[in-house]
């Protein structure tokens, strides 16, 4: 099979990040996301973890210099020789313009832009629904996969845990995330629109098993145009 070269893209609570996951299994691709990567570097307490700490810390945004070296760094390990799928990344301009940059030099391109459109009260909708349990951390949602008995508790075998709404899946806070989302990161469906690598699939009411469906259904018509 052609090498891969996939960036996953849409509003928080789109289901980037289990498409990502589905795709990497099907395709043999590694799975690439900023977050588990930053969350790793903080949880060993490396160097660059360090550098990650003292911008949340201080409440700001991890810069796009840091994360795209970050980023630069994970694309030039061997498993990515072949593809990869990026989950989380780029969340600017600037990232996905110092992303096209660094595959340049290699000789590569992004093959597939998959954008997952869901309109923001959909949005809102689903990520209210979400608990996640105070004991085990399992994720359970109301709405599209809801625990046993009277929802309170976590169903998951040996654990009775409460389930808790975290402050990130509140409402004020989803709104404030997709504002942010329309200003920062809306504009890349423009920039990659323009590169004919874009693939919009709507997201809306359908399932994951859907969504999964048509995306196969693309990279089975091989490289966007």
């Amino acid at each position: 099979m052609a090498a891969l070269r996939i960036v996953m893209f849409g509003p928080p609570g789109a289901g980037k990040g289990t498409q990502a996951k589905r795709i990497a299994e099907v395709y043999g691709l590694p799975h690439i996301s900023t977050g588990d990567i930053f969350r790793d570097h903080l949880s060993r307490g490396t160097e660059l973890g360090g550098q990650v700490r003292q911008h949340l810390d201080a409440g700001r945004l991890v810069p796009d210099e840091l994360t795209c070296s970050v980023v630069a760094g994970r694309l030039s390990e061997a498993d990515c020789a072949n593809g990869f799928i990026l989950d989380g990344f780029p969340r600017s301009l600037p990232q996905a313009e110092m992303l096209g940059t660094h595959l340049a030099g290699q000789g590569h391109a992004l093959d597939l832009v998959v954008n997952i459109d869901v309109p923001d009260e959909e949005i809102v909708e689903r990520l209210s629904a979400r608990r996640t349990c105070a004991v085990c951390g399992a994720i359970f949602n109301r709405k599209f996969d809801p625990p046993a008995g009277d929802g309170a508790r976590c169903d998951r075998p040996g654990c009775s845990g409460e389930l808790v709404q975290r402050k990130d899946d509140q409402e004020e806070t989803i709104r404030e995330r997709l504002s942010v989302y329309h200003e920062t990161t809306e504009p890349i469906i423009e920039y990659y629109g323009n590169q004919s690598v874009l693939k919009s699939i709507a997201g809306s009411g359908a399932t994951p098993d859907r969504v999964f469906a048509d995306i196969r259904a693309i990279l089975g018509a091989g490289k966007a145009g």
